[in-house]
């Protein structure tokens, strides 16, 4: 036998030594912690099924307010949506706030809908783009039902040049505007409309048909402003 062979094989007999001496010695620790991860592991897959099957459950209930909704039960669809809203899981309990404050402006209650929205409007655990959807369905409420100052406190602020609903929020201000006889502010919105080549053609065909309302009023733009 070589030397290199015969030291090999010392080596070899250390090291199962050590391994030996290891696991006498943290086997109990090595057993648990085994134990301890096939447990997690379960428990993990166990809410995992569990999440999805309330997650399925709070579906169901949604499509089926939904479908209340569809029939013509606003009554029993507020009821089932606030339901969800409290007991949901999920995604569900979001999508059922923003249904529901669409609902109470379908049901008529446009004050229950603004206020509906506002809060969604506000509501830091929201998405943002909801968030600002929910800011937009309320500024368009308000259009029919409040002044332009609440218009313009919600809307003001989605009309600036890059804004995704910028066209539908200076439509709603323009109108507004025009209700309240801020005459200026509309042809000023409505011209914002059309200055806007990404306007989409039915929003563009109503600022024109606005500012033709407008310009019989004696409304042309920067001049009329200044006599």
């Amino acid at each position: 036998m070589s030397d290199d062979s015969f030291f090999r094989e010392v080596e070899e007999e250390l090291r199962s030594d050590r391994i030996q001496g290891f696991w006498e010695r943290y086997k109990y620790i090595i057993i648990s912690a085994a134990v301890l991860i096939v447990l997690a592991t379960a428990g993990y897959r166990f809410w995992e099924y569990y999440s999805r099957s309330l997650a399925a459950d709070s579906g169901d209930a949604f499509i089926a307010a939904v479908e209340l909704s569809n029939d013509g039960q606003h009554e029993e669809a507020i009821a089932a949506l606030n339901e969800l809203v409290e007991q949901g899981s999920g995604e569900y309990p979001a999508l059922a706030k923003i249904r529901l404050a669409a609902e109470y402006a379908k049901n008529g209650d446009s004050a229950s809908g603004v206020e509906a929205f506002d809060a969604i409007a506000n509501d830091a655990g929201f998405d943002q783009t909801l968030r600002n959807v929910a800011r937009l369905r309320a500024g368009l409420l308000l259009v029919d039902n409040g002044t332009y100052d609440e218009v313009r406190d919600r809307l003001e602020q989605m009309a600036g040049d890059t804004g995704a609903f910028r066209h539908s929020a200076r439509e709603g201000l323009g109108l507004s505007a025009w209700k309240h006889g801020e005459l200026e502010d509309s042809h000023r919105w409505f011209t914002a409309i059309m200055e806007d080549g990404e306007s989409p053609q039915g929003v563009r065909q109503r600022a024109a048909m606005m500012l033709e309302l407008l310009a019989g009023r004696g409304i042309n733009g920067p001049q009329s402003e200044t006599g």
